[in-house]
Order: structure tokens, then C-alpha cells, then sequence
């Protein structure tokens, strides 16, 4: 299936899926905006993502998947550790939630066919994200730049966290880098795409982002290396600059690295580990254990987890960390098991960079851009969808009379 056969309305459900996951808490934005409002707008962008998404695809075709199929199961845990109401009203909401993000990307999943239609919607929304934070830089410097994260980039337009706007400039380098290696885009076009992200990705000091980009790229473009002689070339031209980069830019990059912190909080990983050591050292029953605390903002003790195994163990237990390392095996063995192809690298990617930033990162457990990249990663993998299309019959020949005359005799 390619591009051309995939309705253009499923575009705009992706995007509408992507502004859902935006979420609505982040910096001070030149305009204040309500978090009624912004949530108001989130919530109606998943709504209308449902409605466009069963619009399209009104005879509820579906095809099988795992990971859709695990991470609907990820919904039991959510909904039994949410039920009674422990976390309050809340969890609920979010299960409604996660449960219509999970409906939508199943009537999305007509569409996959292991194709790059979805890579190209999964660029383009996310670099619309991101002009909009350049635009809030332009705008108002001060606010985009503020002291209250260090001088780190944000949006300034819309409440973006500096690890938002470096995930997402990660990502969209990474899908460009391997599209141009592809040959599925000019170098011009990528150019346009990936220099402007660079450069917002540097601004927001973002070092898991930064790191999952290069080990998501390392695992992708490795996967090419013996099938793909441009994979080669930028593979020999990439370890050249790293080497001339660490030799001649040590201090500077040792000191965008640290971004000013002491070496005891760096490895406290910013004060990350103290939150986890007093999560784990928590008392919890059976249920708790099992099915987790219901849905949650991510946090404990008003502070943020930042882990995404710890945050789906807090809210879902073990039950749902067994769930979430499911799907991702599911899907890294798939990708593995695939001949090499542009498709597969590009899975490999996704797949890399979630596990590599679900350390210091949450979302794996609800609905956000991390179960988006895997969402997409899942429809990369997929096998091409069989033409059901009926074949075309060739033109009857007129037989000549006398031609029918001798055919008798």
C-alpha cells in the first residue's frame, strides 16, 4: 500500500494524536494559556482523532497486531488498580483516555504495510511542533530561554518542557538521516529538516534525547551497513567527526554535558535517584504490587519519577512492567528478525531510542510520544497488505467472420 492509496484524512489523525501527547503542563508561555484550556484542546484533539479515525474506516478493518494487542492489555492493570478510586477521578479519566488512544491506532492499523507514509507524518507534525518553538524563540527570547531551566530552550508559544522539544528534534533528525541514506528524500529537503532540529535539539541541553539519537542511529544505520554502501559512507564519515569532535571540543562538549551540574548531582542523575530509591523502599500490598496504584501524573511525593519502569510499576505494577517489556521485545525481535530494509532501520531507531530514554524518561505506561514512536515503529514492521483488488482482464479480441467460418470446417 502506498501513499497515494492511504486517505489523507489518516494524516490529519496522526497529527490530532500527536497534539494530544503535547500535553498541557510545561513553561510559562508568552500568552498565558488556562490548563483548562490547553487540556480542553488536547482532549478534543484525541476526540476528534476517534471520530475521523471510525469516520474513515467505518467497517472497523483491522489487522492483527502484538503490540496493539499488548498494549490493549496494558488497559487491565490500569482500569483494576484505578477502579476504587485511590488516585481519584483522575485515573479514571486516564484510562478513558489511554483506552481511545489504544481504539484509534487500532483503525489506524488498516493502513500499515510495513510502508514510510506514516515516517512522513511522524516528521512533518513534529517539525510543525518545533517551528513553532523556534517562532516563540524569535518572538520572545527571554521567555524561550528562561532562568528557571538553566537557560535551556522551551516553548514559548506552547507549554514545552526543554526534554519535549529535545525528544522530539531527536526523533525527526533521526527518521531524516535514515531517509536520506535511503534515497527516499534529496539532501536539500533533509538539510531544511534536520539543521534547524540540530540546532534546537543543542539549544535544549537535552542529554537523554541526545544520547537516544545516537544510539538509536548507531543500531539503524547498522542494520544497513552491509546491504547499503551510502550507510558506509556515513557510518566511516560519522566515527571521524565523533573522534575529531572529542579530541578538539572535549571541554566544550564535557561542559554542555554537565550543563553547569556538580559531579555528585550528575550522578545522582539529577536528583532522580533519590526519588526511585524512596519509590522502590515504599510499603505496598498485594494489589499494589500486582496491579499498581491506578493512572497517575508520573510523579511520587509531588516529585516526577522520570523512569519509565518505575512510573508503570508505581501506576500499573508488575503486571503492566511485565506488559510494557513484552511489546518492546515483541517488537525489537520482529525488527531483528526482518531483512535489512530502510523500513526495518527506521523500527530499529524508534525501538532504540524509547529503551534508551525510557531510563530517564516516563510515558511508556500512557498514552504519549513514546507509545506514538513505538505505534509507528510497529507499522514499519508490519507485513505489505494483500491487493484484494480484482485483476484486470484482457480486452476480448473480435474474431474475424471468415476466421469462424474455417474454425468449423
Amino acid at each position: 500500500m502506498n501513499e497515494e492509496r492511504t486517505p489523507k484524512t489518516v494524516g490529519t489523525v496522526w497529527g490530532l494524536l500527536i497534539l494530544n501527547t503535547l500535553g498541557s503542563t510545561g513553561a510559562e508561555t508568552i500568552v498565558p494559556l488556562p490548563r483548562s484550556l490547553i487540556q480542553m484542546v488536547t482532549m478534543g484533539a484525541l476526540v476528534a482523532a476517534f471520530v475521523l479515525a471510525l469516520a474513515v474506516n467505518l467497517r472497523l478493518r483491522v489487522r492483527p497486531n502484538a503490540y496493539l494487542f499488548l498494549l490493549t492489555l496494558l488497559l487491565v492493570p490500569s482500569l483494576l488498580s484505578s477502579a476504587d478510586l485511590g488516585s481519584g477521578f483522575g485515573a479514571l479519566f486516564r484510562c478513558a483516555r489511554l483506552a481511545l488512544f489504544i481504539g484509534t491506532l487500532w483503525l489506524l492499523s488498516r493502513w500499515w504495510d510495513g510502508g514510510l507514509t506514516f515516517v512522513r507524518h511522524h516528521i512533518r507534525m513534529y517539525f510543525a511542533v518545533l517551528a513553532s518553538v523556534a517562532a516563540g524563540a524569535v518572538i520572545s527570547p527571554g521567555a524561550a530561554l528562561p532562568d528557571l531551566y538553566g537557560g535551556r530552550l522551551v516553548g514559548a508559544l506552547w507549554p514545552l518542557t526543554p526534554p519535549q522539544i529535545g525528544q522530539y528534534a531527536a526523533v525527526i533528525i533521526g527518521l531524516t538521516v535514515l531517509l536520506v541514506l535511503g534515497g527516499r528524500t534529496d539532501r536539500r529537503s533533509a538539510a531544511l529538516v534536520a539543521v534547524p532540529s540540530l540546532i534546537l535539539l543543542a539549544l535544549t541541553h537535552t542529554r537523554t534525547a541526545t544520547l537516544g539519537m545516537l544510539a538509536g542511529l548507531l543500531l539503524a544505520i547498522g542494520s544497513l551497513v552491509l546491504t547499503s554502501s551510502a550507510a558506509r559512507r556515513f557510518f566511516a564519515w560519522t566515527v571521524l567527526c565523533a573522534a575529531v569532535a572529542a579530541v578538539g571540543f572535549s571541554s566544550w562538549l564535557q561542559s554542555w554535558f554537565l550543563r553547569g551540574q556538580s559531579q555528585e548531582n550528575f550522578a545522582s542523575l539529577t536528583g532522580r535517584q533519590k526519588v526511585w530509591d524512596a519509590l522502590l523502599a515504599a510499603p505496598r500490598s498485594t494489589s499494589e504490587y500486582l496491579f499498581g496504584a491506578g493512572l497517575g501524573d508520573k510523579s511520587y511525593g509531588g516529585l516526577p519519577i522520570d523512569n519509565s519502569w518505575l512510573a508503570v510499576f508505581q501506576e500499573q505494577g508488575m503486571t503492566g512492567v511485565v506488559l510494557v517489556a513484552a511489546f518492546i521485545a515483541v517488537l525489537g525481535a520482529v525488527a531483528l528478525l526482518r531483512p535489512p530494509s530502510l523500513a526495518r532501520a527506521c523500527a530499529l531507531f524508534l525501538i532504540g531510542y524509547c529503551a534508551l530514554a525510557s531510563y530517564t524518561e516516563a510515558g511508556l505506561g500512557d498514552a504519549s510520544p513514546y507509545l506514538l514512536h513505538l505505534a509507528l515503529a510497529a507499522s514499519l514492521l508490519a507485513a505489505p497488505a494483500a491487493d484484494t483488488s480484482p485483476a484486470p482482464q484482457a480486452p476480448r479480441r473480435r474474431v474475424p467472420g471468415w476466421a469462424r467460418r474455417t474454425e468449423v470446417r
